[in-house]
């Protein structure tokens, strides 16, 4: 490759960058300056508005997780965890538990009283 050739097509590479660097900063809304620095068009207000809760819903959102993740840890928590299973455990009781024999054997006097 000569001389020149290789010299065209830098300036064509050049050429290209620029003209695609300028499309995108205009399709971006950016200008420039004297000096050649990029200059970013101020947001429009129905933009910054949408931002603004779009923010404040990510801050809610965290709010939320963190109280997910640090409400189980504390001594209440899992006091009220450990009611909610003893609850939980007197509502469904085992079989062949004293507790149980009585509930059925209530249940099956009843039902024999009810067909009599």
């Amino acid at each position: 490759m000569s001389l020149w050739t290789a010299a065209v097509v830098i300036v064509a590479i050049w050429a290209f960058v620029q003209i695609w660097t300028r499309r995108n900063d205009r399709d971006l809304g950016v200008t420039r300056d004297e000096d050649g620095n990029p200059v970013f068009a101020p947001p429009r207000d129905d933009e910054a508005d949408a931002t603004r809760r779009e923010i404040e819903q990510l801050r809610d959102r965290l709010h939320v997780l963190e109280r997910i993740a640090t409400d189980g840890n504390n001594p209440d928590a899992r006091e009220r965890a450990r009611i909610a299973a003893e609850i939980e455990a007197l509502r469904a009781p085992e079989e062949g538990s004293v507790a149980a024999q009585s509930v059925s054997g209530t249940s099956q006097s009843s039902e024999k009283e009810q067909s009599k």
